[in-house]
């Protein structure tokens, strides 16, 4: 494997860690420790499991892109875009419901459909470029 890409897998693995402290917020949120509205609630959930799946998604894809044959930028893209949208989707899930008691998301939840963008762009190019890899 590339340093670079060694390094980017150490960061990922790091970042799990962060996975499971949302998991024990979520505890304290399931269990009343932390007073939450049912719009809040399931937001959190949906922003733990979408950081988790993510993390390990783009630590799963990342071995591929060393032998991707792509220009440089889409490189990058194939690289950097799973774990990218890993940090973008979850957060818009948790910070487009803080708050008292939120009726609805606020606009922090428009990071949710930027994030699917780059996620796609991402495993596009990681696709793209592994299967050029493997035909070339």
């Amino acid at each position: 494997m590339e340093p670079a890409t060694l390094t980017l897998a150490g960061i990922l693995m790091l970042a799990l860690i962060t996975v499971e402290a949302g998991g024990a917020f979520l505890i304290r949120v399931t269990t009343g420790g932390h007073p939450t509205n049912g719009l809040q609630k399931s937001w959190y959930r949906a922003g733990h499991a979408h950081a988790a799946v993510l993390l390990v998604l783009a630590l799963a894809v990342l071995p591929y892109t060393d032998s991707a044959d792509l220009p440089s930028w889409a490189l990058w893209l194939a690289r950097s875009g799973i774990p990218t949208a890993a940090i973008l989707m979850p957060a818009g899930f948790f910070l487009g419901v803080l708050g008292r008691d939120p009726a609805k998301p606020n606009r922090a939840s428009l990071l949710i459909p930027v994030g699917a963008v780059i996620l796609t762009a991402g495993l596009l190019a990681a696709g793209i470029g592994s299967i050029a890899a493997g035909r070339g």
